[in-house]
């Protein structure tokens, strides 16, 4: 261990054979928000400035400076970190020799000493928590002394009252006070002394702590005009690098970021300041700063602890050469609330509390989560194809996704309603569907409104604003549904949405990063490469993000790559030169996954329509619907060699099908007014009078009947009443109480079994009909007329007997032969090994199993 500062990251890893990445470091006391979101990208937009020499007088900084602590420009110095600034600082003025209250920072010592200056210790109390005593100060003071004081003071975090370091200065106006405020910044209500400053204080500031730029090097110092050209005289030209001096300029202004890291700094110190106390072997002191010291209590020596946390990779300072304190004492940094969870686990390990490791006693159940350049990238089928490989491997495994915005929905054995994608999921693990996969589903409505469906269950209808607003509530559902999920399984694995780099959305996410850290997931990003530009798409998603977002991606999968993956190896590493995560897999092209897609994306996208239509096919006209729903109940369908599926988008395409089918909606009353406009709905019914079969299915059941109503503007702003195309003379009624269900039925004039799921508001009033679908219970949940029938069974086609039937009887009207048998069989497991089979020859399975640290 460096015996020195803490932060030696490389020293640590030198020493321990780990990576710098392994290490959790409460050595170095930095602000555990990590640097302000903007640092990265504003560093980037100012890497054309360093072809020239920076600002040798440093005063855009110093302008800024000036302005935000209210004080002359000719009263600042700007270093290359604070450290510069001390050990300039014995040299600058005319002193005999330096006082340090002890235990203090060791390199006020060391500057002392580097400017042949002679120093004496003040010991401060331990009974008072090491805090610097200005009455002991006082009685230590000659003229022409240096007194260096630490408000607060490192490594106990005593502060000392501002007014009475105030006092001190102007009772000993031949000597200097040099005030260290470089962790002043974490304290609430704490005063800081460049405010009504005596002459002869020199108040020192660092940008270091607060703003987590320790690698970047910037310090300040107030004082008098004649002092701050001392230093500046003594300091070398170019002290402060091009990048340093724009950041700075920027970073100062940050108020509302500082205040921010008073808040969850302290409620984080108060919290391990608590846990720690706990542990009988450690004396701890309540500091203000960001960090602790803490005592061992029980007779061994802190160097020993260090050694025993390192095997856990966690460093902690020794602080044995800080005068005042023994081999005993030792200092840790405040970060993150689960990271000083693992610190306290560590500690007890290492103390004899329990011999397991801290990763197995605190870590989350081991995760793996796929996030996208973009929507449609493949985060859903890989999701999918990782859950049956895992199976496949013998682990218990279950999909979730914390939120979905999508119209394709399912309704599990139990009453709720979730994303179609976790469904398929869930098959790929061979798991009933259960809405803790899926606890928020999002079904739009309108251009910017969804029916917000929690834990399987309807809330409301919510605008963008009304969504953002609910998303706090929202994620604790989602934390609680994940955790609930995640005790039961060996692992989870967790798919995102869209892009996390979508910048108007990172702020609010509940679904990409955040859940990501939440659930402690190392990310894959994937692109596809079939789009163009996939490594540029990982390359800008990777730079939008924050630094504790780009820490959490570990590597990138290329999906939907046609040719020879031996051309892409360049871009390969360069990839991992540039990010330092490397490409861990190359999906490629695969067609016809006959698995049911996520969204409607393909499907508006034309990826459905079915090729030229042969001879021996029959013709199924689907409607595509702006606001179409659950259109991969017709997946099955679409599957049958002797179908052809023809989407239809406009009246022209309408030709002569031999049968009309009208999906589900999210917008019913919307849809009827777009059929209307488009001219699609007269030519429907048209066909219907020349004979032509028409099959509604859910909302497609409401349209082609004669009306639906909205009272309680389930669907519509105004309360409206509708009327449908009058092929069926049935009523709708659109009800606050959503009907969510699983129902095994039967087709009544083949008299074979179906089976599906309800899911619709609406409520049937019909007369005079002849029922098509009764449920096993008795209930009709379908009518016909003729060659018009309506269904609000969703998934009815997927039966196979009865889709062969279906299919057969528009074979004999065209004339053609019946197949006997039935054809296919719609069976996900053949399509779901057959993934799981090309993702793991084309991903490297055991770098990922590493990743997740359970192989």
């Amino acid at each position: 261990m460096n015996k020195g500062h803490g932060g030696n990251i490389a020293e640590i890893a030198r020493i321990t054979g780990r990576t710098g990445s392994d290490i959790l470091d409460f050595s170095s006391n930095i602000n555990p928000l990590g640097p302000p979101e903007w640092l990265r990208s504003f560093i980037c937009a100012h890497i054309s400035s360093l072809s020239h020499y920076p600002d040798i007088a440093c005063t855009t900084l110093v302008q800024s400076i000036a302005r935000t602590y209210g004080c002359s420009e000719n009263e600042i110095a700007t270093g290359n970190g604070l450290s510069q600034i001390i050990y300039l600082l014995p040299r600058a003025l005319d002193i005999n020799r330096v006082l340090i209250p002890s235990p203090a920072y060791i390199d006020y010592e060391a500057a002392a000493m580097a400017a042949g200056l002679p120093v004496e210790q003040i010991p401060m109390p331990e009974e008072k928590g090491f805090s610097p005593s200005c009455k002991e100060i006082s009685a230590a003071l000659k003229i022409k002394d240096l007194v260096f004081i630490g408000h607060p003071v490192n490594p106990s975090g005593g502060l000392s009252d501002a007014d009475d370091i105030r006092a001190l200065a102007l009772n000993h106006p031949d000597s200097f006070f040099a005030v260290d405020e470089a962790f002043l910044d974490f304290v609430i209500n704490a005063e800081s002394l460049s405010v009504n400053r005596p002459p002869n204080v020199i108040v020192l500031l660092s940008f270091t702590k607060i703003f987590a730029i320790p690698g970047l090097r910037l310090g300040a110092a107030f004082a008098d005009e004649a002092i701050i050209g001392r230093l500046i005289t003594l300091q070398p030209s170019w002290s402060v690098n091009t990048l340093a001096l724009a950041v700075g300029g920027k970073a100062i202004k940050e108020i509302d970021y500082i205040e921010k890291s008073k808040q969850y700094v302290s409620g984080l110190r108060d919290s391990l300041y608590s846990e720690l106390c706990k542990i009988p072997e450690l004396k701890v002191y309540a500091g203000r700063a960001n960090y602790l010291l803490a005592r061992l209590e029980n007779g061994a020596g802190a160097r020993e602890l260090a050694d025993h946390m390192l095997e856990q990779g966690i460093a902690i300072r020794v602080c044995d050469n800080y005068h005042g304190l023994d081999e005993r004492y030792f200092r840790v940094a405040v970060r993150t609330a689960e990271e000083n969870n693992k610190l306290v686990a560590a500690l007890k390990t290492s103390l004899g509390y329990k011999a397991i490791s801290v990763a197995k006693a605190y870590r989350k159940t081991p995760s793996l989560m796929f996030q996208g350049t973009c929507s449609n990238a493949g985060k859903s089928i890989l999701t999918a194809a990782f859950c049956r490989i895992m199976l496949q491997d013998g682990y218990r495994i279950a999909p979730f996704k914390a939120q979905n915005m999508s119209l394709n929905s399912f309704v599990t054995i139990d009453g709720g309603e979730m994303g179609r994608a976790q469904v398929t999921q869930a098959e790929a693990c061979r798991l009933d569907p259960d809405v803790r996969m899926n606890p928020i589903l999002l079904k739009p409505n309108s251009d910017t409104g969804s029916q917000v469906i929690v834990n399987g269950k309807p809330v409301g209808n919510m605008n963008v604003g009304e969504y953002i607003s609910y998303k706090l509530a929202a994620f604790e559902f989602v934390k609680s549904a994940y955790d609930s999920l995640a005790s039961e399984y060996d692992a989870i694995v967790i798919e995102g949405a869209g892009s996390p780099a979508e910048v108007n959305l990172k702020h609010h996410d509940i679904v990409n990063m955040n859940m990501a850290s939440y659930a402690e997931s190392p990310v894959l990003l994937v692109g596809d490469i079939d789009r163009g530009g996939v490594f540029a798409s990982f390359v800008g998603t990777f730079e939008i993000l924050n630094e504790w977002e780009r820490n959490l991606i570990a590597g990138f999968i290329v999906n939907k790559f046609r040719g020879d993956v031996n051309l892409l190896m360049d871009a390969y590493g360069y990839m991992q030169d540039r990010t330092g995560a490397p490409v861990l897999g190359t999906l490629p092209y695969i067609n016809e996954l006959g698995l049911p897609e996520e969204d409607s994306v393909g499907f508006k996208r034309g990826d459905f329509d079915s090729i030229q239509r042969e001879e021996n096919q029959v013709q199924v006209a689907l409607i595509d619907l702006p606001h179409i729903s659950n259109f991969t109940d017709f997946d099955a369908l679409r599957m049958e060699p002797d179908v052809h599926l023809k989407t239809i988008r406009n009246a022209r395409d309408l030709n002569t099908p031999d049968v009309v089918i009208l999906p589900g909606s999210k917008n019913v009353i919307g849809d009827i007014q777009y059929l209307e406009r488009n001219g699609i709905g007269r030519r429907i019914v048209e066909l219907a009078n020349n004979g032509t079969e028409i099959v509604g299915v859910c909302a497609g059941f409401q349209i082609i009947g004669e009306e639906i109503s909205d009272p309680y503007r389930i669907e519509s702003s105004s309360g409206e009443t509708v009327t449908g195309l009058g092929l069926l003379p049935v009523k709708n009624k659109l009800e606050k109480e959503k009907t969510l269900k699983r129902v095994t039925a039967r087709h009544i004039p083949s008299g074979l079994k179906v089976h599906g799921y309800e899911i619709h508001h609406g409520v049937l009033a019909a007369t005079n009909m002849e029922p098509v679908v009764a449920g096993d219970d008795g209930s009709v949940i379908g009518v016909s007329r003729g060659k018009v029938w309506g269904t609000y069974l969703h998934g009815i086609f997927d039966a196979d007997e009865f889709r062969r039937w279906f299919v057969n009887g528009l074979r004999k009207k065209r004339g053609l032969t019946p197949l006997e048998r039935i054809s296919q069989v719609y069976d996900l497991e053949l399509a779901l090994d057959r993934l799981a089979d090309i993702a793991r020859q084309h991903l490297e399975v055991d770098k990922i199993y590493q990743l997740m640290e359970i192989k």
